[in-house]
């Protein structure tokens, strides 16, 4: 449960936690989530990833002249290609500025929000600060839990489109995992692939 007690306004977007002062921990254990922070075990795709080295490629050879100080720049040549190809391995339908309201303290706009036969998978897109950024994408999925029937275990990604770092929420456990790992495009892009294809 939370550390301490925090008073949240009676109406919250997703982008309000982002701005709020508070630890991920307190704002979950507001919601009676628990918050963990660990190495996730995530799975990966085995299958040949067919259009790999086009997309490696592509971004490597941009990467260099892309301002990740512009968010819509760096939405359009990193997450956006890496996402077209996810969609050509999973046909899932992807969803861009999504809008969902579960509670008046649980609504606002997903970034993008992809949609397979058994999966779903939220990724927000945020600059500079990934912990804050996390803590959107919990609420974002916390959200979602109450709004889908489904699997036990929803995932989510935070990027600054260099970095990448996976979540997961357990609704059994009503806990929430932060994976300690880091992704970095380009060198970890297949990595990044193989998890998201996996997951959806």
């Amino acid at each position: 449960m939370s550390r301490i007690a925090i008073q949240l306004a009676s109406s919250c977007s997703f982008t309000d936690y982002f701005k709020l002062p508070y630890d991920t921990e307190d704002v979950l254990g507001y919601f009676g989530y628990s918050f963990q922070s660990t190495d996730l075990e995530l799975p990966q795709a085995s299958g040949e990833l067919d259009r790999l080295q086009d997309l490696k490629s592509r971004i490597s050879e941009t990467f260099p002249f892309i301002s990740l100080s512009n968010e819509a720049t760096w939405r359009e040549m990193l997450i956006a290609p890496v996402l077209m190809d996810l969609i050509h391995y999973t046909q899932a339908k992807l969803k861009i500025g999504y809008v969902l309201k579960a509670t008046d303290q649980l609504k606002g706009e997903l970034d993008y929000y992809l949609e397979a036969k058994n999966n779903l998978l939220v990724i927000e897109a945020k600059q500079a600060d990934l912990q804050k950024g996390f803590t959107q994408l919990a609420t974002e999925l916390m959200a979602l839990e109450l709004l889908t029937d489904g699997p036990d275990v929803l995932y989510g990604v935070v990027s600054t489109g260099n970095i990448w770092q996976f979540g997961q929420l357990q609704r059994s456990e009503k806990r929430i995992i932060q994976d300690l790992n880091l992704y970095r495009l380009p060198t970890d892009l297949e990595d990044i692939l193989r998890i998201l294809v996996a997951l959806l």
